[in-house]
């Protein structure tokens, strides 16, 4: 095992014990970054429908595959437990996912001060070139999912005017939640269709710029959703964030309601645009 999986090993351990509800079921993968970008080699967690917990389980109706799947990008703070179990929450539905270390690699214990967007977006698209060269993963059904600084990363991933004009394979939908600093792009064309879940009450990233960007989409442009929850603050789908928290001036808090239905959006949204499994379907836990 290389050092950085060591490191992103560690780091899953650790986090886990912050919060963790249930064992992961996926596992540790490294995967070539694009041509000429660094670092080299990218750390993942790995978890999919026919393995760990869920192949077990085995109530999926598409066990022999190849499957839809979702590459996931972590927020500032780096990989977490919450960045593994989203990963888990995705196989139980029927996905292959793949949570990508972006800090670690570079030697960056957290972002939460700065910007990482297009390095994450870039790291986005070697996990889409990883995903479809397994032969479990159907590569014409592939999706990315962040939050926070990661899902700002999702959007400059598929913008047409952004990283997405650098590479020629295409991600088949985006899943943005609360994107740090903010939804402004210049050309607001997406290549992709693409889901925005923010609050309303978010003093990190404001609400109305996501407005603006759905305002401004271009007609040539994948379809924008904007979902804007009422009086619910940044990170409201962390439940460790019972009670809430100030960090960094800003205020971060669990809303169950808005993150329950923001997953029931989120479910809904892939099966329709990647043909996954049906979101009737009760989801493992």
């Amino acid at each position: 095992m290389t050092r950085v999986a060591q490191i992103f090993l560690l780091a899953i351990a650790l986090a886990s014990t912050l919060g963790a509800t249930a064992g992961h079921a996926g596992t540790l993968v490294e995967f070539p970054n694009v041509s000429d970008h660094e670092p080299a080699k990218l750390p993942g967690y790995l978890a999919r429908p026919d393995a760990g917990l869920s192949g077990m389980l085995g109530s999926h109706s598409n066990r022999a595959g190849p499957y839809p799947a979702v590459v996931v990008l972590h927020g500032c703070g780096g990989i977490s437990s919450h960045s593994a179990q989203i990963a888990d929450r995705l196989d139980s539905w029927g996905y292959v996912a793949l949570t990508v270390d972006s800090l670690g690699p570079r030697g960056i214990v957290g972002q939460c001060g700065g910007a990482l967007f297009e390095d994450q977006a870039i790291d986005a698209y070697a996990a889409l070139r990883y995903l479809s060269q397994l032969d479990f993963v159907d590569p014409a059904r592939v999706a990315v999912l962040g939050q926070s600084m990661g899902g700002s990363a999702v959007l400059y991933a598929v913008d047409r005017a952004l990283v997405a004009q650098y590479f020629d394979q295409r991600f088949s939908a985006a899943i943005a939640y609360y994107p740090g600093y903010g939804c402004g792009f210049p050309a607001s064309s997406m290549t992709a269709p693409t889901l925005i879940l923010i609050g309303e009450a978010d003093d990190w990233t404001l609400a109305e710029p996501c407005r603006e960007t759905v305002a401004r989409a271009r007609p040539d442009g994948a379809p924008i959703t904007l979902t804007v929850y009422p009086g619910v603050y940044h990170a409201f789908d962390v439940t460790e964030l019972k009670p809430g928290i100030r960090s960094l001036g800003h205020w971060l808090e669990y809303n169950e309601p808005a993150a329950r239905d923001a997953e029931q959006k989120v479910r809904a949204f892939l099966a329709a645009n990647l043909a996954g499994p049906s979101p009737d379907e009760p989801a493992e836990k």
